[in-house]
Parts: C-alpha cells; sequence; structure tokens
C-alpha cells in the first residue's frame, strides 16, 4: 500500500526519474522542466481529489545502474503512488525492476522507442514503431524513388527492432539493405561505417546511432559528402542544436510533435515553457517533453475518474484515459494496448529548422494486448 493511498488530505505523491546530468541531460532536463510545470499547473487549479501533488525529481544520470537505485528510493523511501521517466530502452527496463517487479508500483514511461513493452503496470506515452517506421519508409520511398538502405546503429535494444521493422518494409517494396551495423553508445570512429555507406551506392541512410555517438557519425557522413537522404526518427529541435545546421539539411524525421505545429494549444504551451525556462533545454518531440506532458495528464485523468489513488481503479481508468488537448493534438490510451493513439508528423530539416511536411493524422500504435494478469499472446 502506497503512503497516500489513503492518507485524504496529504500530497499525493509523484516520482520523476530524469537525466538531469550525464550525455542525455541536454534532452532530461526539459522532462524535469516539464513534470515541475504540469504539477504547478494541476496544484494551481486546486489539485486532483482535493489533494496537491508532491513532485519527487531523481537524476538518472543517463546511467542505468544510477536510475534503477532511483527507482528504489522512490519507491521504497518516498512511497510514491506513479513513477515517470527514463529516455533509454536500457533505462526503462532499469527502471523496472525495482519499480514494477519488485516495487508493483505504476510506471509510465514518456518517450518514443521500439514498443513491445506489456506489462499491467506500464503504460508508455510515446510513439512506437507502427507510427513512425509504418507511415515513414513507405512515405520515402515512394517520395524519393529511393531502394537502397544503410542501417548505422547504436547496440542496444531500439536499433535493432526499428531495422529489423524497416528491413521488413523496405523489402517487401523491392528496395534492400546495403550495410547494418552496431556500435557502443559513445562510439566516436565511424570511418568504416561511412566508406560501406558510400562504397554501396545507399540512397537512404536510416540512422538509429544516439547522442553522444551521432555526432561524430553526422560529421563523418557529411565530410565524405553523402548526398542522399538522411532519416532519424528521433531528430527534434533539440538534436538540431547539436550539430551544425548544414550536416541534417534535408534530414526526415517522424515524431508526434514538432516545434512548428501550429494548433493554438501546442503553440501556447510552448511560449509558456519557453517564457518559464528561457535559458534550459528545449521543449521537443524526440526527447520525450510531449511524452512526459501527455503521461501527466493521461494519469490526471484517470485518477480523477477513479475517484480515488487505488492502483488497481487508476490503471482501469488509464487504460482508456484521453486528453483533449496536447503538444501535437488530442491524444487517448488505446483500450488494453496501454500505448497511445495521437498525432503524428513527418518532419524535415530546412535552413535550420524543422518544417512539417506530411501531417499523418491519427495513428494507432498497434501494439499487443495486455492482460490484467500477465500479457495476452495476439
Amino acid at each position: 500500500m502506497h503512503a497516500s493511498a489513503d492518507t485524504a488530505g496529504q500530497p499525493i505523491k509523484v516520482g520523476v526519474i530524469a537525466e538531469k546530468t550525464g550525455p542525455l541531460s541536454f534532452m532530461g532536463v526539459g522532462n524535469a522542466n516539464v513534470a515541475e510545470m504540469v504539477v504547478d499547473d494541476i496544484n494551481a487549479a486546486g489539485g486532483v481529489l482535493d489533494r496537491q501533488i508532491e513532485l519527487h525529481v531523481e537524476d538518472g544520470e543517463t546511467t542505468d545502474s544510477v536510475a534503477e537505485a532511483c527507482a528504489a528510493k522512490l519507491v521504497e523511501e518516498d512511497q510514491v503512488d506513479v513513477i515517470f521517466g527514463g529516455i533509454f530502452s536500457s533505462t526503462r527496463q532499469a527502471i523496472k525492476g525495482p519499480a514494477v517487479v519488485e516495487g508493483k508500483t505504476l510506471y509510465i514511461y514518456p518517450e518514443q522507442y521500439e514498443g513491445q513493452e506489456s506489462d499491467h503496470l506500464i503504460f508508455c506515452t510515446g510513439p512506437v514503431p507502427a507510427q513512425q517506421v509504418d507511415p515513414l519508409i513507405p512515405w520515402l520511398m515512394e517520395e524519393t524513388g529511393a531502394k537502397k538502405f544503410a542501417l548505422p546503429s547504436a547496440e542496444y535494444i531500439w536499433p535493432h527492432i526499428m531495422n529489423d521493422k524497416v528491413r521488413e518494409i523496405v523489402e517487401s517494396r523491392g528496395g534492400e539493405i546495403v550495410e547494418e551495423d552496431y556500435y557502443p553508445l559513445d562510439h566516436e570512429d565511424y570511418e568504416e561505417t561511412v566508406q560501406k555507406i558510400m562504397s554501396t551506392g545507399a540512397e537512404v541512410v536510416f540512422n538509429t546511432i544516439v547522442p553522444p555517438g551521432v555526432v561524430p557519425f553526422l560529421r563523418q557522413l557529411h565530410e565524405a559528402g553523402f548526398s542522399g537522404h538522411l532519416v532519424c526518427t528521433y531528430f527534434d529541435e533539440t538534436c538540431l542544436a547539436l550539430v551544425p545546421p548544414e550536416q541534417v539539411e534535408g534530414l526526415y524525421s517522424c515524431l508526434d510533435y514538432y516545434q512548428s505545429v501550429d494548433d493554438p494549444f501546442s503553440k501556447e504551451l510552448l511560449a509558456r515553457y519557453n517564457e518559464r525556462y528561457p535559458d534550459s533545454a528545449i521543449f521537443t518531440g524526440g526527447s520525450a517533453c510531449s511524452g512526459m506532458y501527455r503521461g501527466m495528464r493521461l494519469w490526471e485523468a484517470a485518477v480523477r475518474e477513479a475517484g480515488s489513488l487505488d492502483q488497481e481503479a487508476v490503471i482501469a481508468a488509464l487504460d482508456h484515459a484521453k486528453i483533449a488537448e496536447g503538444p501535437g493534438g488530442a491524444a487517448e490510451m488505446v483500450p488494453g494496448q496501454h500505448h497511445v493513439r495521437m498525432n503524428m508528423y513527418i518532419g524535415q530539416v530546412r535552413d535550420g529548422s524543422i518544417e512539417i511536411v506530411k501531417s499523418l493524422g491519427v495513428v494507432d500504435p498497434d501494439e499487443a494486448m495486455v492482460e490484467a494478469r500477465g500479457i495476452a499472446q495476439v
């Protein structure tokens, strides 16, 4: 039993694990900012169930073992009712142990990722392959006529699953994969991969190398004179700030939110964030800011519907929770899937900013069904 579950009038404790230091701090600081802003907004409006929210933010330091220890602290010492956070999939798995498996605590993961997480206590609020790769790759092949794809990658689960999906789509449409290599996250020398890309005549580089390794990779690819199409599904305005703009001119991405989304709520939210955090991390989609906002608001809606903090009641409500407004538009959980149906956009880097070249509309996550006591095989 969580400490706040039956304590009327006491604050509701919410835990957040954010990468405030380490290689992903340029993203993680934004997630912490969003959590703080949403909690302040909720509290200013009277809180939830006539109770204020008490935010507990832990620095995961972009180190999985640290994130794991943070999760244990939030569950055992702080006794939070829900945990948000994590960027890398390996970090999600590290948090999952103490938070979910041992702590039996609700966990909401906000980052775009490879999909396939299926647990009664875990909800995911960022895009998955069916919302990124499935619409983007066929559109790109049709738009450009490209058939030869290179897959330079980081060595962990997300790139492997994304690449399997890309291979399946490309080959089903008569294309081929001409290069696929995996490197440690902090690898810096990509000469071998770049030579392969250039020598095989690759027309598309589908990149799943991640920070910090992506910075030297993009530089070396640019210096080699690659003139084909560059694709990176997570690439957002935060990433754009990491590299000289000419190195990524024309790059395609596919996310749930870009700063150029111009619906009134998205514009107002971005303006409020920028006013509150003028010299801090940028509010973006690929870095999980949008997923953090969406996740916290969906959780809030679920608690209100449940009328209590009883975890099973909150999970039952969260299974179909909806928000009418959010970064990128409205969003809703797909009942039974623990993933979100939301608007998706194809963006392209043009003259130092990311323009939306195609609004895909509402796209389903198409994830496996989750049963109350385990995983349904579908």
